[in-house]
């Protein structure tokens, strides 16, 4: 059975793209399985893991780029509209494309989950997550990226300082998962193939 949000999105994405033309600065709109999300304002960590990323897949493969917050209208089963904290893709992919970007040559999108750091201290992180921010940055995005045909999705997971890596992707879903603790060699796999030291990830642990 389709489920009540896949069978009557919140709106089209036409009207989204009105809506999110009109929104603050301030205030970072997405089209996530057919709902209106409030993307979180990054805090400093979020930013410098996010920069790490982008200097190690940039010194290993100079001709790709990491896009950061570059939207993308995501098709499939609901017409989506995601900005990933990081897309990787080739050198001039999105020249001319506009706010929201065709995601087909996109490599790989990449996610840095988002918690409440004064609500977490001296608290169990787990139990502590927001709902809401949980299932979008750990589900309904990986989905929709898997629907575009990205090949490679990589989660940042700040609650767990762990790293997990979707790929082996077939029919809209990527069939491997591999998590990693921080401090591991990460190889992301094809057609990305970039070799991660996440020892320095240590450093933005709460």
């Amino acid at each position: 059975m389709t489920s009540g949000a896949a069978a009557r999105p919140q709106m089209s994405p036409e009207d989204f793209e009105e809506l999110s033309r009109g929104a603050p600065e301030t205030v970072t709109l997405e089209l996530v399985d057919g709902k209106l999300e409030v993307k979180p304002v990054s805090d400093g960590d979020h930013g410098e893991i996010v920069m790490w990323l982008l200097r190690q897949c940039m010194q290993q493969r100079p001709e790709l780029g990491l896009y950061c917050g570059q939207g993308m209208a995501i098709a499939g089963r609901l017409a989506d509209r995601a900005r990933p904290d990081g897309a990787l893709a080739p050198i001039g992919t999105f020249a001319g494309q506009g706010e929201w970007a065709d995601p087909s040559d996109v490599l790989m999108t990449i996610e840095v989950t988002s918690y409440d750091r004064d609500r977490d201290r001296d608290r169990d992180r787990d139990c502590d997550r927001d709902p809401d921010t949980d299932r979008r940055d750990r589900h309904e995005k990986r989905h929709g990226y898997a629907r575009a045909g990205i090949p490679v999705h990589l989660v940042v997971d700040r609650y767990g300082d762990t790293l997990t890596v979707f790929s082996d992707l077939h029919d809209g879903e990527y069939r491997q998962s591999r998590t990693y603790a921080y401090g591991a060699a990460v190889t992301l796999p094809a057609p990305v193939g970039i070799p991660l030291n996440t020892e320095q990830l240590k450093i933005y642990t709460a």
